[in-house]
């Protein structure tokens, strides 16, 4: 067992993910009021958005999203090799991982866009609005619980603390075994 350790996350994409966790824990905090934190921790949450769609475009290798998007094909072929106990470790995100990312970051964005057309006059008061801003965040809870889920079985079925990762940014470089 080496000690190596290579970088994975860049500080961007930490401090997005732990920064995006507390905000999302904000609004759920204040859904309800005081209504003017819950809206700025809103707006916030759609900026840190619109950023890391820019870092997924020009960021570092793994903050890539052509290094983690994959279609649908590739995510169910892991999902059956995850329930089949052969999956590949992978150095970034495995697919199912980066469709729970793309799942995770349109759902936020889409809450936050609801949120503030609530704020607008075409849609101020309306209710079939505030149903659907609410269905989203309801939405986050569940994309956010499978997320940790599926941190956890990956972090266990490959002996690798992946929340830990998240923090320090470092992974354990992969093996011959790794690679399949």
């Amino acid at each position: 067992m080496t000690t190596d350790r290579v970088r994975v996350w860049d500080g961007f994409v930490r401090l997005f993910h732990w920064s995006l966790v507390a905000l999302i824990a904000g609004v759920w905090l204040t859904a309800e009021g005081p209504k003017v934190v819950h809206e700025r921790m809103g707006y916030v949450i759609a900026a840190l958005i619109a950023a890391r769609v820019v870092w997924g475009l020009i960021g570092p290798r793994h903050a890539r999203f052509t290094d983690f998007v994959r279609g649908p094909r590739p995510v169910l072929a892991h999902l059956r090799d995850l329930r089949a106990g052969r999956e590949r470790r992978y150095l970034g995100h495995n697919p199912a991982g980066g469709a729970m990312i793309v799942a995770l970051l349109l759902t936020v964005a889409g809450t936050a866009l609801t949120g503030w057309l609530q704020t607008t006059d075409a849609f101020w008061g309306s209710s079939t609005m505030e149903e659907v801003h609410e269905v989203l965040a309801t939405l986050i809870l569940v994309l956010a619980s499978l997320h940790v889920a599926g941190v956890l079985v990956e972090s266990l079925r490959h002996h690798e603390n992946l929340v830990l990762s998240m923090l320090t940014g470092t992974k354990r470089p992969l093996s011959d075994r790794d690679r399949g």
